[in-house]
């Protein structure tokens, strides 16, 4: 996708990524310290796919897709740099996993995210709102 105030932001479906870059991104996009999570271990094993934006070779995006192995996606950790934040990288995230959701069939896809983001999925990703129900473990 691109955008006059952006330059050119390529979104790669299961595209390569390195812990450390993905690390430092989810920081600085949920505003906490880095912490080593192994992301690339866990979303090979447990994800249908992920998408990461990149401007040149620097990872500015990224969005996992889980799954039930069925007719349910679900995405997770969608990250933006937050100089980015606002500028289209985002979508562009969440219409590159819809595809690849769609491309495996699935039949819904399903995000839980914090009221400030409810402009960010219900107008510009065009998601439904629905009822859903959560419980803290």
């Amino acid at each position: 996708m691109t955008d006059h105030h952006v330059p050119l932001v390529r979104h790669l479906w299961r595209g390569p990524f390195t812990d450390p870059e993905l690390t430092g991104l989810h920081a600085r996009a949920f505003g906490h310290p880095p912490q080593e999570d192994g992301w690339w271990d866990r979303v090979r094993a447990h994800s249908l796919g992920w998408v990461c934006a990149r401007r040149e070779t620097v990872l500015v995006g990224f969005v996992n897709l889980a799954w039930d192995g069925g007719a349910h996606a679900f995405l997770l950790d969608t990250a933006v740099e937050p100089g980015l934040q606002r500028s289209g990288v985002g979508t562009g995230l969440v219409a590159a996993a819809a595809e690849g959701a769609r491309a495996a069939r699935c039949q819904w896809l399903h995000v839980d995210f914090e009221p400030h983001l409810r402009d960010f999925y219900l107008g510009a990703c065009a998601l439904r709102p629905t009822h859903a129900g959560l419980l803290a473990l």
